[in-house]
């Protein structure tokens, strides 16, 4: 698929700055950058003009552009104004493990940001341990959960690290059920994965006496809300142990939900999740309970693998990497 031409930059950029100086907001569009979902253009605003005065015209960029929503951020000196492409392209997995020569150990590539470089998430570090991963119907939650997965398992040897999947709708996780990396097989029903967990929580028990923490293993779960409500309370207890006491012992969730609010979680399992990956939501208050912060504007995101990765205080918004279905046997063919 061809990318937008100069010539539609150009255009683009001429219409940016007249929106703006129209609102007595001058600035000068100095580049532009094609991203997957993106087309990113820097301003260089005058002296004494503000970010908010930019971002308040959102609307009247878009407007003039024929866009449906117009980004806008901060960027160093500059303001970025990123304007979404008619002709969107997938980030392929296999093209940006590609690009990445050296990935740490236990470490999963997630996408692409916004400013092109490759989103990488190392679950040992102590600002990591588990992942929540929200996004409603559309969002690609599951897409992004199974592409966690496999960079993994691309990148480390089962020797080292482990997988245990719970998939109560029997179908997200399927093409991974021949990974060398599994403990089990994959976990569909309520009783199947109490069973694990409970192995799970041996384990964790027996590293914690041995002082041990490899290798690891990463206990990811489709559709948490689904298995709370079947598998009830000890299930939850469960989690909420593995997810307090598990990093020390080299154990790690990751877990996704379509609406991770601490009422349907546990307030207990909800905070040891530090890592957030919120896809598109459905409003403002979806965002706020999935984020666990206010003002990500998660609501605003335009699905099919557009996320935000929530941490520490900091948002980092991404093109998660996806997997095509003719992609998955040679994929698979390469886990080591």
């Amino acid at each position: 698929m061809p990318k937008p031409s100069h010539d539609m930059m150009n255009f683009q950029a001429d219409r940016i700055e007249r929106v703006l100086a129209s609102h007595r907001v001058p600035v000068r569009v100095h580049s532009g950058t094609v991203m997957p979902r993106w087309i990113r253009f820097l301003l260089t605003p005058a002296l004494g003009a503000k970010v908010a005065s930019v971002r308040n015209l959102s609307e009247e960029l878009a407007l003039a552009l024929g866009a449906e929503d117009v980004r806008v951020a901060r960027e160093g000196e500059s303001i970025a104004v990123e304007v979404p492409r008619t002709d969107p392209e997938p980030v392929l997995l296999s093209d940006l493990l590609r690009t990445v020569a050296a990935i740490p150990p236990v470490t999963a590539c997630l996408g692409l940001t916004d400013d092109g470089r490759p989103l990488l998430l190392r679950l040992p570090s102590p600002d990591v341990a588990h992942v929540l991963i929200a996004g409603a119907t559309g969002s690609g939650k599951t897409e992004l959960m199974r592409s966690l997965v496999l960079s993994l398992a691309l990148r480390n040897r089962q020797s080292k690290l482990q997988f245990a999947l719970i998939d109560p709708k029997s179908r997200g996780f399927l093409p991974l059920g021949g990974l060398p990396h599994l403990i089990a097989g994959i976990a569909s029903d309520p009783a199947a994965a109490l069973n694990l967990l409970e192995r799970l929580l041996v384990e964790m028990e027996r590293r914690d006496r041995e002082n041990v923490s490899s290798p690891r293993i990463v206990i990811v779960i489709d559709e948490l809300l689904d298995l709370l409500a079947t598998g009830g309370k000890p299930v939850e207890l469960a989690l909420t142990r593995l997810a307090q006491r598990g990093r020390e012992a080299g154990l790690h969730l990751v877990a996704g939900a379509q609406k991770p609010s601490a009422a349907v979680l546990g307030s207990m399992l909800k905070a040891n999740f530090p890592v957030r990956l919120i896809g598109r939501v459905g409003s403002a208050e979806d965002a706020r309970v999935a984020a666990g912060v206010a003002g990500t504007n998660a609501e605003r995101l335009l699905g099919r693998g557009d996320f935000m990765l929530v941490a520490a205080g900091h948002t980092v918004r991404f093109q998660a990497a996806w997997i095509p279905a003719a992609a998955w046997p040679a994929l698979l063919a390469g886990v080591v």
